[in-house]
């Protein structure tokens, strides 16, 4: 395995990843989000930095997301009270044209 550093730029980021080979340019990687869903993203430069130990030269990756694959995300989550009581408060008329 092979321990890569990966900065990424939608979400200003580094971290430390293994993979079994460096990506190339151009390829896409599978990454988690911070909220826990998957997300693709593209390599967008691979270079190599010499290590500050021995002979080791370190793979480095600068990755981008994918174009369309954040559209889906939900600016709200459904889920919460708030968004609950706003749907619930909705569905019902207002007298006398206001609240």
């Amino acid at each position: 395995m092979i321990e890569i550093e990966i900065q990424n730029e939608t979400h200003q980021t580094q971290s430390r990843i293994r993979f079994a080979a460096v990506p190339r340019i151009g390829e896409g990687i599978r990454l988690r989000e911070p909220d826990g869903m998957w997300a693709s993203y593209d390599v967008l430069d691979v270079w190599y930095q010499k290590a500050e130990f021995g002979d080791v030269w370190m793979p480095y990756l600068h990755i981008r997301m994918t174009p369309g694959e954040g559209v889906g995300t939900l600016d709200e989550d459904p889920y919460s009270d708030d968004f609950a009581a706003q749907a619930y408060e909705t569905g019902f008329a207002a007298m006398g044209g206001g609240r």
